[in-house]
């Protein structure tokens, strides 16, 4: 995991994206060092006194094409985020005109591409399914966890608690996901996820998002959920999932899971140096 540098710079240039409306806000550090605070990336996240977004992201140069680093709302860093991934590898096709691309991130290397009409698709790892790979707390049966409705444990390079239940808006999902973000079998907190299967090969999924809350929606939850899905032999490894922001399709295939569906790159600005100088 990558250490954040306590110097702030003078100004930050930034851009906001979004998937699904699961927002961003995106910096590109590979012509220059941009060292963030935890209290910097709080700041930005605000919504009222900052930029907000669900996650930041870093671009840096690493052994592919670029190197993704990824921090939530609460300044906490995540292993992984699937949407902002596809936004990103959107922002880098476009700009260097590139159809494909090798993006490396703290949890291993990633594989991008075009997938025509406005989509991108991208391949997030295989999954993680072992118990201490999640991680859990103790050896356990990822598939049907000791806990009150019996959720889904999967590792995507950061954790996952998928519930099946037969009507996501009949939960109340902001007191639902924060009690189970903490609970004592994740060491690490976990996202939470909430899914009703609506059809064959066809999800209905909310999720809410460790260090973040609830969002609009979540790459790495819904593969998550998708490959939780199919374990239980409720879908098949291909699968459109609908979210409270739009439509993903999520593929558990031999080489990984891919996720593809729509980026939005929004706006670019600067952050001034008396707001990060007030960050601390």
């Amino acid at each position: 995991m990558r250490r954040m540098s306590l110097k702030a710079p003078s100004s930050l240039p930034f851009m906001k994206m979004h998937g699904l409306g699961n927002d961003f806000v995106v910096a590109d550090a590979r012509t220059r060092e941009i060292p963030l605070s935890q209290g910097l990336v709080r700041g930005i996240a605000h919504r009222q006194t900052g930029i907000g977004f669900d996650q930041l992201a870093v671009i840096s140069n690493g052994t592919g094409d670029a190197h993704l680093t990824f921090y939530n709302a609460d300044g906490s860093t995540s292993g992984a985020c699937g949407n902002a991934t596809r936004c990103i590898a959107r922002y880098l096709m476009d700009t260097e005109g590139a159809q494909t691309l090798h993006l490396t991130t703290d949890r291993g290397d990633l594989y991008a591409r075009d997938s025509g009409n406005g989509l991108t698709s991208v391949n997030m790892g295989q999954p993680q399914l072992d118990w201490s790979e999640v991680p859990l707390v103790e050896a356990m049966d990822t598939l049907s966890l000791p806990i009150e409705g019996a959720p889904v444990a999967t590792g995507m390079g950061n954790p996952h608690c998928t519930f099946f239940v037969d009507d996501v808006d009949a939960i109340n999902l902001a007191e639902f996901g924060a009690a189970h973000e903490h609970h004592s079998f994740y060491p690490e907190r976990t996202n939470v996820q909430i899914a009703q299967i609506v059809g064959p090969n066809h999800i209905r999924m909310r999720v809410w998002e460790r260090g973040v809350g609830i969002t609009m929606a979540s790459g790495s939850s819904s593969c998550a959920t998708v490959v939780a899905a199919a374990r239980r032999g409720l879908t098949g490894r291909s699968v459109r999932i609908d979210l409270d922001g739009g439509t993903l399709h999520i593929d558990w295939r031999e080489d990984g899971v891919w996720m593809t569906g729509p980026t939005m790159h929004v706006a670019d600005g600067i952050l001034t140096a008396q707001f990060i100088e007030n960050c601390g």
